[in-house]
C-alpha cells in the first residue's frame, strides 16, 4: 500500500477517533469486574528483569514500575530466570531468582511464594525462557501454587509442536486468566488451544509517556543532525530480517543522499552464544558491499532507557522488517507507536493489526524494493509522514503504561473475584489424602502451646504464640468449656484437665469487674485491661463456660467458684441486645439447669432470652429468609442451637420448631450447591438478605458451631440426618471443603485460621484451635453416648437369634 493509499479519504483524526473507542470498548468487554472485588497488596511477577538484556526483561520492568507508580500500596515482588551461567545485579524488588535448566529450583520458588503471603501471582510466558522441553520447567511452579495467576502470553502459536501444545493447555488450565496483547494472540488461544474467550483479557503491550515531538530537536544528541533518519532498535537476531533495508538503501539514497539507517541493539544473547556477531557481521560487510557502509550505522549496545527515548525520538521512519509472519508481539513496534513515528513494518500479525487504518505502511516480507518504495514515498511526503504520525500517536496514548498497569489491575481484581465466586482447589491439594468420617486422636500440644500461667494467648504466627495479640475472656471461656469436656469424656489425666480447667477459670475471675457486673474482654501480654467492659457476646460466652463448669465438672473447687462468679454475672444480661449474647448465655444457662433444674431463677432468665430469639426471629422470618437477622453473619449456628436446646428440655414445640427450621435453613445457605459440602458464610461481607452471599473467608468457629447445632437437633429429635449434618460441617475440618484443604494439624493438634479465596490461614490461633477441638470432643461425647445403646441393641439381637435357633432345635 502506498502512502497516498494509506491517508486518502481519512480526515487526520476521523476515524482514528472510532478506532479508539472501540478499544476501550473491548477493553471494558474483556474486563468485567465485581464492585466488591478486593485489589491485591501484595503481587509477585514472574519473567525475566532488568539488568538480564532481552525483551521480556524489559517488559517485566516497565509492567512492575508502572503497577508500582499507579499503586503505590501495592507490595511487587519480582522473580527473575536467570539464564545458565549467568548472574546479574537486580534490584531490591528481585526476591527470589529461578534457574532455568534446574527444576528444584521451580519447586523451591513456589514454596517461597506460598509463604511469603502471596495474593497473586503474574506469570511473564514466552517459551525459550523457562527450562524443560518447551520451557516445561514452570509447569512444576504453578503446579505447587496456592494464589491466583494471570499469565502474560508473550506468544502463541498457530501451529504449536506436541511440546508446546502440552505446555501451552497446561499453562491456560493452571492460570485464573490470559492475557494477550493482540487479536490473533486471542484468536490462536480459542480456536487452536480451546481457550474460553471469557478468560482471556486483551491489554496492548505497554508503551512509555512520551512527546509527540520533532525528529530534529533529538538528532544532534544522536550524531544524526542534518540526516533524514531511518531506524530499527532491539535484540539482533537473523530473523529481523535487516538485511532487506540495507539492500533498500542504494534506491533510497538516489533521491534522499543525506538518509542514515541506524541499528541500534546488541545481538540477542541466545544468538551471541551459539554463533557470536556473525549476523552483525553479514549486515556490516553487506553495507560495505552495497557501497551504503557511511549511511548504516550500528550501536551494538544494550541501550538505556533515556538513550532509547532519544534514539526513537530522532527517527523520522521507523522500520520493522521481520522476516515471518508468526510474530504475536513487538514491543519494539508498540514503543515506535507510541512515540508517534512513521512506521514501515512487514505483516507480522501484531504490525498487521496495530498498523491499521493508516497508522503505517506494511511491505512484503523479503521486499527490498517495496522497502525502499515505501521509505521514498514517507521522504517525499512530509504532509502524509505527519498525517500517519498523528494517527499512530493518538492511538497508542491509551496503551501508556499507567493505562496498561490499571488494565492489568482490572484483570489482577477479575482473577480474584471469581476465586471469590468459583473457588479452584490448587494441583497440589486435589492429590492431598484426607480421612473423611473420622475422628482425629485428640492432640492437646498446641493448646498448651497457647497457654501460660495468665491463661489462653488469643493468636498465633503460623503454630508460634503470638504474645502481641495478648489474650481474650472470649478465648477463655471457649478454652474452658473445652477442658471441662475433656474431662467429662477422660480425655487426658484428671489432673490435666483440672490444671487446664483452673487456668481459664482464673483467667475469667480476673476478667470480671465487680463495680460493673461485667466482664472485661482484651487483655494484654503486659497484664493490661484495654477497655472497662467487654462485648455483650463475651459476657455470654464466659456465662456459657461457668455453666458448663456447674453443668459438667466433677471439682468441687472449680464448681465453687465457677458458681460464684456464675451467680454475680448473671443480672447483666437481662439488659443485653445482642442476639448472640443472649443464644451464648442460653447455652451457658441450660447447662447450669441441666444438673441445677430446679433454680427457678435461672429458669425465668433463660425462657427470657430464648423468649427474645423466638420474637426476633418471628418478626424477621420471610418466605426465603427463615432466620433471626437481617444478616447471616458469625457464630450463627448458635441462634437455632439456643433455641433447640431450651425448648427440647421445656417442651415448647412451637420453640423448637423455630430452632429446626431455622437450623435447616441456614444448613441449606451453608451447602455447595455444586458438590455438597459444607461452606461456611464468609466473613468478607457475610450475607445480606436480598444481598449477594460472601463465600470468603470461611471461618473454623462456624463449623464448629454448626457440628454442636446439629447434634443438639439430633438430642432433640432423634433424626438420623442431624447427625450426617453434623458429620459434613466437621468433615469441613477434615478437608472436605471448597479447597479441599485439611484445616486440622495433626502434628501440632492445632487448627488453620481458616480458608481464603485461594488457600489456607496457616495461623493457628485459639479460636479456630478451639473450634475444632470442642467439636470434636462433643462428637466423642455424643458416640459415647450411643454406645450403651448399640451395645443393647447387637445383645438384644443376639438373644434373639439364639432363642430363635433354640426355637428352631426343639421343634
Amino acid at each position: 500500500m502506498s502512502v497516498q493509499e494509506s491517508v486518502a479519504g481519512r480526515g487526520p483524526l476521523g476515524r482514528l477517533k472510532v478506532r479508539t473507542l472501540r478499544l476501550e470498548e473491548k477493553l471494558a468487554a474483556s474486563l468485567r469486574l465485581k464492585p466488591s472485588a478486593p485489589l491485591p497488596s501484595r503481587i509477585a511477577v514472574i519473567g525475566n528483569y532488568l539488568p538480564r538484556q532481552c525483551g521480556i526483561a524489559t517488559f517485566t520492568t516497565d509492567l512492575c514500575d508502572a503497577i508500582a507508580g499507579e499503586y503505590g500500596a501495592t507490595q511487587l515482588l519480582a522473580v527473575p530466570v536467570n539464564d545458565s551461567g549467568s548472574e546479574y545485579s537486580y534490584p531490591a524488588r528481585v526476591r527470589f531468582e529461578l534457574m532455568e535448566g534446574d527444576p528444584s529450583s521451580y519447586d523451591d520458588a513456589a514454596d517461597f511464594l506460598n509463604f511469603s503471603n502471596v495474593d497473586l501471582v503474574s506469570l511473564q510466558h514466552e517459551y525459550g525462557i523457562f527450562g524443560g522441553p518447551a520451557g516445561s520447567h514452570i509447569l512444576r511452579l504453578l503446579r505447587r501454587l496456592k494464589m491466583p495467576v494471570v499469565t502474560t502470553l508473550h506468544t502463541v502459536l498457530c501451529n504449536p509442536d506436541e511440546n508446546q501444545r502440552v505446555v501451552m493447555e497446561e499453562i491456560a488450565a493452571l492460570s485464573d486468566r490470559l492475557v494477550v496483547m493482540s487479536e490473533h494472540s486471542s484468536k490462536f488461544l480459542q480456536e487452536v488451544f480451546k481457550v474460553p474467550e471469557g478468560k482471556i483479557d486483551l491489554i496492548p503491550h505497554g508503551v512509555p509517556d512520551l512527546p509527540f515531538g520533532d525528529p530534529n530537536f533529538y538528532k544532534d544528541s544522536s550524531g544524526t543532525e542534518g540526516n533524514a533518519v531511518l531506524l530499527t532498535f532491539g535484540l539482533l537476531s537473523p530473523n529481523k530480517g535487516i538485511e532487506n533495508v540495507i539492500e533498500a538503501m542504494p534506491r533510497i539514497l538516489v533521491g534522499h543522499p543525506e538518509t542514515v539507517y541506524v541499528i541500534v541493539g546488541a545481538t540477542h544473547p541466545h544468538i551471541h552464544r551459539r554463533e557470536g556477531d556473525q549476523y552483525r557481521l553479514r549486515l556490516q560487510a553487506l553495507a560495505r558491499k552495497l557501497g551504503v557502509e557511511r549511511n548504516v550505522i550500528f550501536h551494538n549496545r544494550f541501550v538505556t532507557p533515556d538513550e532509547m527515548a532519544q534514539f526513537v525520538g530522532s527517527a523520522d521512519i521507523y522500520i520493522t522488517p521481520y522476516r515471518h509472519e508468526a510474530q504475536a508481539v513487538s514491543g519494539t513496534l508498540a514503543y515506535a507507536l507510541g512515540a508517534g513515528k512513521a512506521i514501515i513494518s512487514t505483516p507480522y500479525w501484531h504490525a498487521a493489526e496495530l498498523l491499521d487504518d493508516g497508522r503505517g505502511v506494511l511491505v512484503p516480507f523479503n521486499d527490498s524494493s517495496a522497502i525502499a518504495k515505501a521509505a521514498i514515498d514517507l521522504l517525499d511526503n512530509e504532509a502524509a509522514r505527519h498525517a500517519m504520525r498523528k494517527r499512530a500517536y493518538l492511538y497508542a496514548r491509551e496503551t501508556i503504561w499507567s493505562h496498561t498497569a490499571q488494565s492489568y489491575m482490572s484483570a489482577f481484581v477479575h482473577a480474584r473475584s471469581d476465586r471469590m465466586q468459583a473457588p479452584r482447589i490448587s494441583y497440589a491439594d486435589l492429590n492431598t489424602q484426607r480421612s473423611l468420617d473420622r475422628l482425629p486422636a485428640i492432640r492437646l500440644d498446641h493448646l498448651y502451646r497457647m497457654t501460660d500461667h495468665t491463661g489462653l494467648l488469643q493468636h498465633a504466627v503460623f503454630s508460634v504464640p503470638n504474645y502481641r495479640e495478648g489474650y481474650t475472656t472470649d478465648d477463655n471461656a471457649r478454652a474452658l468449656i473445652a477442658a471441662i469436656l475433656m474431662e467429662q469424656l477422660g480425655a487426658t489425666a484428671a489432673s490435666e484437665s483440672a490444671k487446664l480447667a483452673s487456668c481459664y477459670l482464673a483467667f475469667l475471675w480476673h476478667a470480671f469487674n465487680p463495680a460493673t457486673g461485667r466482664f472485661r474482654n482484651f487483655l494484654s501480654y503486659e497484664r493490661q485491661w484495654l477497655e472497662v467492659e467487654g462485648s455483650e457476646d463475651s459476657h455470654g460466652r464466659a456465662l456459657w463456660g461457668l455453666g458448663t463448669v456447674l453443668g459438667r465438672s466433677k471439682s468441687p473447687g472449680l464448681r465453687g467458684t465457677a458458681g460464684r462468679l456464675f451467680e454475680s454475672a448473671l443480672p447483666a444480661i437481662r439488659s443485653f441486645s445482642s442476639p448472640r449474647a443472649w443464644a451464648f448465655s442460653v447455652l451457658g444457662l441450660q447447662e447450669y439447669l441441666d444438673a441445677f433444674p430446679g433454680d427457678r431463677a435461672a429458669s425465668q432468665v433463660r425462657d427470657e432470652l430464648a423468649r427474645h430469639l423466638l420474637d426476633i426471629y418471628s418478626s424477621t422470618r420471610s418466605t426465603g429468609w427463615n432466620w433471626y437477622e437481617d444478616v447471616l453473619a458469625y457464630s450463627n449456628a448458635r441462634l437455632p442451637q439456643a433455641l433447640i436446646s431450651c425448648a427440647s428440655r421445656t417442651s415448647d414445640g412451637p420453640m423448637l420448631a423455630a430452632g429446626i427450621e431455622s437450623l435447616e435453613w441456614l444448613l441449606d445457605m451453608q451447602r455447595s450447591e455444586e458438590k455438597g459440602h459444607f461452606v461456611p458464610i464468609g466473613s468478607q461481607g457475610f450475607y445480606r438478605r436480598d444481598g449477594e452471599k460472601a463465600r470468603f473467608d470461611q471461618q473454623p468457629v462456624e463449623a464448629g458451631g454448626a457440628v454442636s447445632a446439629c447434634l443438639e437437633a439430633f438430642r432433640a429429635t432423634r433424626e438420623e440426618r442431624w447427625l450426617k449434618e453434623a458429620w459434613s460441617a466437621f468433615n469441613w475440618f477434615l478437608g472436605d471443603n471448597d479447597l479441599q484443604i485439611v484445616l486440622y494439624d495433626s502434628s501440632t493438634g492445632g487448627c488453620r485460621d481458616g480458608l481464603h479465596p485461594d488457600r489456607s490461614n496457616e495461623n493457628q490461633g485459639a479460636e479456630s484451635t478451639l473450634s475444632f477441638l470442642m467439636a470434636s470432643l462433643e462428637m466423642r461425647l455424643q458416640e459415647e453416648s450411643e454406645l450403651p445403646k448399640v451395645i443393647h441393641e447387637l445383645l438384644s439381637s443376639t438373644t434373639i437369634q439364639q432363642d430363635s435357633r433354640s426355637s428352631a432345635r426343639t421343634q
